[in-house]
């Protein structure tokens, strides 16, 4: 008879059992995760404190730093933790809550990812209507379906996940926990729960990329026809790396979720893991904002401005 227990808490897998590699790992997340760190704090900053950018495409790129803010500090941290500490245990309640969040935060990012093409959409291809559609409270009422419709994904994964049964290893086959790690140490045949969420979720995720997609040919195709080459190059250097992020962070999230269920280590899953969970959120801050000229003055000036208030306060003396 199959032993079937009470989880309490999961093994996740570490990069190395080799003392180096598990230092160099922690490092190399460290920095990556720093320079995420910063970039999203800063354009989050400087949007919320500068008047200028108190626009539909600006309250939209708030959300989003503040979305992979989170996204990342779900996961890198207790990576970059348990390889310095050599204790990769976490508890089924932590465990939990991390797909939770992950999914949470994943699912209102494509959302916002989508309303955001809507948003360029409407702004190049239908300026004169642009003010009367991207009102105030409409920009609040998408921001905050996609909030609400991430949560309610990450409540419809984690509940089909979390109730079959897990029997045998403890073992998960990622640095975090995620639907498939979790699929491969179950010891139930029925995943009928988990595919229809997963069947929902592909669909969705299938559905924002084809109408983004869309967006962005009538994007290419209304930015061709500006007659000057620099308006044309200034268009094309904004949109294509967004479009190529978006299709990198999909891509991959596709087929690490539909690839079937795998009981041994793969470094494939690593590799996939890496560039849904980890590179968009470090790369959108350059992407969306830091290029933007705009932004790097407004950044510029805040810092200078943090330079030289610290130097103009006086020292006090004992």
């Amino acid at each position: 008879m199959t032993n079937l227990t009470m989880e309490t808490e999961f093994f996740l897998m570490g990069f190395s059992n080799i003392w180096e590699l598990q230092v160099l790992h922690a490092i190399l997340f460290l920095l990556i995760y720093l320079v995420a760190l910063m970039g999203n704090i800063l354009i989050f900053t400087v949007i919320s404190l500068d008047g200028k950018f108190h626009t539909s495409m600006y309250f939209f790129l708030k959300n989003l730093s503040f979305l992979d803010l989170c996204f990342i500090s779900i996961t890198v941290p207790k990576s970059i933790t348990n390889s310095l500490s050599h204790s990769y245990s976490i508890s089924f309640g932590g465990c939990v809550s991390q797909l939770f969040l992950m999914i949470l935060f994943a699912a209102s990012e494509l959302f916002l990812l989508t309303v955001m093409s809507y948003d360029r959409y409407v702004a190049i291809c239908q300026p004169l209507h642009y003010e009367l559609i991207m009102t105030k409270g409409a920009c609040v009422k998408m921001a905050g379906t996609s909030w609400l419709s991430g949560g309610l994904f990450g409540a419809l994964h984690s509940a089909s996940t979390f109730t079959l049964p897990f029997c045998g290893t403890k073992e998960i086959h990622q640095f975090f926990c995620d639907v498939p790690s979790l699929l491969s140490i179950s010891c139930s045949d029925s995943y009928l729960a988990v595919y229809v969420s997963l069947t929902v979720g592909v669909g969705i995720g299938v559905f924002c990329s084809i109408y983004i997609t869309i967006s962005y040919s009538h994007i290419f195709s209304t930015v061709l026809k500006i007659p000057t080459t620099e308006g044309r190059s200034k268009a094309f250097s904004t949109c294509l790396p967004q479009l190529i992020i978006f299709m990198v962070f999909i891509t991959t999230s596709v087929i690490a979720y539909l690839k079937p269920p795998q009981k041994s280590d793969s470094v494939l899953d690593l590799l996939l893991s890496m560039f849904y969970a980890v590179v968009p959120p470090t790369m959108n801050p350059v992407i969306y904002s830091l290029r933007n000229k705009d932004m790097k003055t407004a950044v510029m000036k805040l810092m200078a401005w943090k330079y030289f208030s610290k130097r103009l306060i006086p020292k006090s003396f004992p």
